[in-house]
């Protein structure tokens, strides 16, 4: 490994996973589905696709809409969630502040890899507090795959110069195990966000924990 001076890296997820941004995204998904005048959809059909790179979220819901539309869609909700944020700023869930806090003392890299864009990441990051943990955002936008495609991993690897053997992908989704796995790197899938145990396991997730402060001690096996 080529950073034997540091311990292992670890990529986290960002939605579901650091920032409790649920509320936002379905709000805002609604929102955009009631101006384009699309068939509604439930707030949980709409949850479940959290984690998928934009456009991709709108061609699940709504499998026969033109590409077109699908553009139209992904423009109007960046918009709206930009507004929707001047008056509800998602928070970190708890211990993720503390715990990042920890690690990045003890020596490990933090970084995030997502499939929101690099520039919300930034803001959010920054507005959560966790900015200064981060060694490196990885956005949909700065892959040409997206998640569960290993690239933002693989990139991630590349650009903080570990292997795979030293790295540990952290997410609530089953296409963030899947992204890890296929990189070859460690996984661990975290509850509280917006997958199930029983999809995590499914896809084979190394480890799964139900609280933050728990990466800890899984995270120093991956030195």
């Amino acid at each position: 490994m080529a950073k034997d001076k540091l311990k292992g890296l670890i990529i986290f997820d960002f939605d579901g996973t650091l920032g409790d941004t649920r509320h936002n995204i379905v709000l805002t998904m609604q929102m955009t589905i009631k101006k384009m005048n699309l068939a509604n959809r439930s707030d949980a059909e709409c949850a479940s696709t959290i984690g998928l790179p934009l456009d991709g979220c709108f061609r699940t819901l709504f499998p026969s809409i033109q590409e077109s539309d699908v553009t139209l869609c992904s423009e109007t909700y960046r918009r709206l969630f930009n507004q929707n944020l001047r008056n509800s700023k998602p928070l970190a869930f708890p211990g993720v502040v503390e715990t990042l806090s920890v690690l990045r003392r003890m020596g490990f890299t933090l970084t995030i890899a997502s499939s929101r864009s690099h520039a919300s990441l930034v803001e959010l990051t920054q507005n959560m507090g966790i900015a200064n943990n981060m060694s490196y955002l990885l956005g949909a936008d700065d892959v040409k795959e997206a998640k569960p495609n290993p690239e933002p991993v693989l990139n991630t690897i590349a650009a903080m110069h570990y292997d795979a053997a030293h790295t540990l992908v952290v997410g609530d989704m089953a296409v963030d195990i899947l992204m890890g796995k296929r990189a070859g790197a460690n996984t661990c899938g975290v509850t509280w966000g917006n997958g199930t145990i029983e999809e995590l396991e499914e896809v084979g997730a190394d480890y799964i924990i139900h609280k933050m402060e728990d990466i800890i001690e899984i995270a120093q096996s991956i030195q």
